[in-house]
């Protein structure tokens, strides 16, 4: 990642100025990091995804087997494996579950309230047993995305990137900026660009 000169260098994933392109450049930047994990290449190219769907099976069969779960729980035990750099979509998980479901692998147990809870059945145990290998280096791969994220925890320049857009908002809507001014900002933002690039 570059951080070019002018108002629009400070985004990630090709977004330009300061509004929404300018907040979305620290969630590229983690994208990038789990799209490294991975193999994958960073940079502004299409997001991959995170598995297939045989894999993604095999992460939700072996998560039911650790304990009963619900839909929405399968999702944040991946969210939290990975740092919170990938939550698969309930549009995801829910169909999957139904074909695991329609394979013998798991079964609907009873619970509380109207969410399903699933858990492994014995056949879902022998295919686990069968692809355990497959099954240790997914979940490396989540553990390895996790490691990165908290490593590259953002959150500081995070917080300091909210406050110079918000404190350049308000400057720039002012009716006595001048030209001067605005060039005297943006050189103040470029010397601080280049100052980032070299760390």
């Amino acid at each position: 990642m570059r951080f070019g000169h002018g108002y629009g260098a400070w985004t990630a994933g090709g977004g330009r100025g300061f509004g929404r392109g300018f907040g979305r450049g620290l969630e590229d930047i983690a994208m990038d990091l789990a799209r490294e994990a991975m193999g994958g290449r960073g940079g502004g190219g299409g997001r991959r995804r995170m598995f297939d769907g045989g894999e993604l099976r095999l992460v939700l069969l072996k998560l039911t087997e650790d304990q009963p779960r619900h839909g929405y729980d399968l999702i944040r035990a991946i969210e939290e494996r990975t740092g919170g750099a990938y939550a698969p979509s309930p549009g995801v998980i829910y169909p999957t579950l139904t074909l695991l479901e329609d394979m013998g692998l798991i079964e609907e147990q009873k619970a509380e309230g109207a969410r399903k809870l699933y858990a492994i059945t014995a056949d879902g145990r022998a295919h686990l047993a069968e692809r355990s290998e497959e099954v240790a280096d997914l979940f490396a791969r989540l553990d390895t995305i996790g490691g990165h994220q908290r490593r590259s925890d953002a959150s500081p320049v995070r917080r300091a990137l909210h406050n110079l857009r918000n404190v350049l908002q308000h400057r720039m809507a002012r009716d006595d900026i001048s030209t001067e001014t605005a060039h005297e900002i943006a050189g103040l933002i470029d010397e601080l660009a280049r100052k980032v690039e070299r760390l």
